[in-house]
């Protein structure tokens, strides 16, 4: 009986640790799953945490220190891959110069800085994950406000120097030469332009001496013999020749050309053979250039001759009046006298002009 008790004491021991060994196998073969189970989930958020953007923040001041409001943050972030462009952003600084980016794409990242009147600024870095970074104060510098300004004349006010260049032309220094061009593709005058220069040439002096000239040998011929001798006689002829000089200027230099948009001057030529010069100053007697530099009839000459022929048969004497006659005939000689001054233009007098600009 006692051996009984013993030998069922040893198998209840036996029994006993081996129960406590399975459960202790048990329990450990339970918590070995576990602890991969939690590393695989330290892994997994590790791997989530790789991909959270990240913030940017700073300030703008300029070169005094004082803060820049309103100034454009552009936020350029992320890298470029074939099929994904780079995340672009923008923000405006407030006022107090600080600007924030809350979600910003891990890696490189470029802030261009732009605010009026300042130079633009470019500031790169890079950001991690979930990284809240402060970039340095960015100082903005005063923009170069240098300006190129190209200053360039209209056509009237190069035509007005022009026209200031032409009155002090002088054949040996008296002589007016005010209706020639040096100048091949002179800007065309205003109808302004032209009276202006006719009035000029019109009460020039030496327009005056020209016609006291002109009448004194008229009087010594007994010209006009009803105009009488003596002071009389003289003044009369002495005004009837300036009234054919200026009613000449004035009606073929000013009042056609304006109306018809012609130019009174003579381009000089200059150039090329003898013969060709001289056809070409010939020509210009029945040819001028229009406003628009085309070569056109001189209207302006022809039409001017005629006009002025028909007014001086106002203040000729009766038995000089040959009515349509000597308005032909006076036109036909003012057409005849320019074609002659144009050869004295074109071969002569540029060398007794002192004052003539050198031909481009």
């Amino acid at each position: 009986m006692t051996f009984l008790l013993k030998s069922f004491a040893v198998l209840g021991f036996v029994a006993l640790v081996w129960a406590a060994s399975a459960v202790g196998q048990t329990a450990s073969q339970t918590s070995g799953p576990e602890r991969i189970d939690r590393s695989a989930v330290t892994a997994a958020d590790s791997a989530s945490d790789d991909g959270l953007p990240g913030s940017i923040n700073g300030t703008i001041v300029d070169e005094s220190g004082a803060v820049v409001a309103g100034a454009r943050v552009a936020l350029s972030s992320g890298d470029a891959s074939p099929n994904q462009s780079k995340e672009q952003q923008e923000a405006l600084s407030g006022s107090d110069g600080q600007f924030f980016f809350p979600k910003v794409t891990p890696g490189a990242f470029t802030l261009t800085i732009t605010a009026a009147g300042f130079a633009t600024r470019v500031f790169s870095g890079t950001i991690k994950a979930s990284e809240v970074q402060t970039v340095p104060q960015v100082a903005l510098s005063i923009a170069d406000t240098r300006t190129e300004v190209r200053v360039s004349l209209t056509q009237v006010e190069v035509a007005e120097e022009q026209i200031k260049v032409e009155e002090k032309q002088r054949v040996m220094g008296i002589v007016p030469n005010f209706y020639i061009s040096y100048i091949p593709d002179a800007a065309p005058l205003t109808a302004k332009q032209k009276f202006q220069l006719a009035f000029r040439t019109m009460i020039d002096p030496f327009t005056v001496v020209i016609a006291g000239g002109v009448a004194g040998i008229e009087q010594a011929q007994n010209h006009f013999a009803e105009y009488g001798q003596g002071a009389q006689g003289y003044g009369k002829r002495l005004g009837a020749s300036y009234a054919d000089a200026t009613t000449g200027t004035l009606i073929g230099a000013a009042i056609f050309p304006a109306l018809l948009k012609q130019d009174p001057r003579y381009f000089y030529k200059g150039t090329g053979s003898t013969i060709s010069r001289a056809l070409y100053a010939i020509a210009n007697s029945l040819i001028c250039r229009g406003d628009n530099k085309r070569w056109q009839p001189n209207y302006s000459n022809i039409l001017g001759g005629l006009a002025a022929g028909g007014i001086s048969n106002l203040y000729y004497p009766e038995q000089d009046r040959n009515g349509v006659g000597l308005t032909f005939e006076n036109a036909a000689i003012g057409i005849g006298s320019t074609a002659i001054g144009n050869l004295f233009q074109e071969f002569v007098i540029r060398k007794l002009t002192p004052k003539a600009p050198k031909q481009n």
